[in-house]
């Protein structure tokens, strides 16, 4: 059995990464989507990245784009994993897992069907609540069944959208994923964290797991 993994995203300082690590998170998120008021310059970004322990993964969010301007980011900031919202192809998407562990975002908008995370097998998956504007970091809370529904396409399964310590634990049991992204449910304002938010919400999941058993990878 293995434990549920915790990704915070949405860090814009050394102070929030380090809490996130402390408390028990295994993966930050970097946003370098310009439009986002999350948004990190990727040489502040590889301050950070520079000071995280080896074992701690720090992924880079981007928002459309092609492969080279994403190696280019990627590579300042030091990050060796990518998050891909918005229109990419499996073609960029399998081009970019040459270099990178690459998470492939979709959110469970009325015509998002399960089946189609298969067509980026190499990839991760990130389940994410639809909104028309907005590329997460919402709080709008994802479709969980249809989440659970990919699993049987991927081989790491990602739930995100509106999780909080209140309902993670819910969310797991009803998805059963690898792992939890949270961003807006543990911050003070946009980019600045709450660390007794954060330490509450990992202590939700790890409760979840006691109880409960956590899920095996598929």
């Amino acid at each position: 059995m293995t434990p549920v993994q915790i990704k915070i995203c949405g860090i814009t300082n050394a102070r929030d990464a380090n809490a996130s690590v402390e408390f028990g998170a295994q993966m930050i998120g970097l946003n370098f989507y310009a439009q986002s008021p999350r948004c990190i310059q990727p040489k502040v970004a590889r301050q950070i990245v520079d000071a995280l322990p080896a074992n701690i993964h720090a992924v880079g969010i981007f928002v459309d784009g092609n492969a080279e301007d994403i190696r280019k980011t990627a590579n300042i900031a030091g990050v060796r994993c990518v998050q891909l919202h918005g229109n990419f192809s499996p073609e960029i998407a399998r081009e970019l897992t040459g270099e990178f562990r690459v998470i492939r975002v979709f959110s469970t908008h009325p015509g998002f069907r399960p089946e189609d995370v298969s067509l980026f097998s190499e990839c991760d998956v990130l389940i994410d609540a639809h909104h028309p504007a907005l590329r997460g970091g919402t709080g709008r809370t994802s479709n969980w069944p249809a989440a659970r529904a990919t699993l049987a396409f991927t081989r790491f399964l990602i739930l995100s959208g509106g999780l909080n310590a209140q309902n993670v634990g819910r969310a797991i049991k009803a998805v059963t994923p690898h792992a939890v992204d949270i961003c807006s449910g543990v911050e003070k304002a946009a980019g600045v964290k709450d660390h007794r938010a954060i330490e509450n919400f990992v202590a939700a999941v790890r409760r979840t797991e006691h109880v409960t058993g956590a899920p095996s990878l598929q």
